[in-house]
């Protein structure tokens, strides 16, 4: 599940591909993990999440913006994720899993939101391909 992170001004990008939409998920779900850590341990227990929205595209900013929520409120950092994506017309759903770092056990950067700004979903000749830009 390949992913970089890209500069952008004042802000993060990640871009993520993935030969299906579930291993795209999951790896901007890594991107962003990436974004806020450099190191991670192998510590922290797997946690589920369902997110479900009425586009691909407002799923994966629901579901990142979960992960986000789930770093607030657990005082995790979500990573080693996995998604299966699923849905048609205006009905997705994302069940996912994560990894829960506790922050304690990491130097993390804030990433404050995920944004619609330059958002893309889109299939591919290879599969598929996400870029999203990060409030940071």
């Amino acid at each position: 599940m390949p992913f970089d992170l890209r500069e952008h001004t004042a802000d993060v990008a990640v871009e993520a591909t993935g030969q299906t939409i579930d291993e795209t998920f999951a790896a901007i779900a890594d991107g962003l993990a990436a974004a806020m850590c450099d190191a991670v341990p192998d510590e922290g227990s797997r946690f589920d999440l369902t997110v479900t929205a009425e586009s691909r595209e407002a799923l994966l900013f629901d579901y990142l913006d979960q992960l986000i929520y789930e770093r607030d409120v657990r005082n995790v950092l979500p990573v080693d994720n996995d998604a299966t994506v699923g849905g048609s017309g205006d009905e997705w759903r994302v069940a996912a899993s994560a990894r829960g770092v506790p922050l304690s056990a990491v130097s993390a950067r804030e990433v404050k939101a995920v944004t619609y700004s330059e958002m893309a979903l889109e299939a591919t000749d290879d599969g598929w391909r996400a870029y999203v830009v990060f409030d940071v």
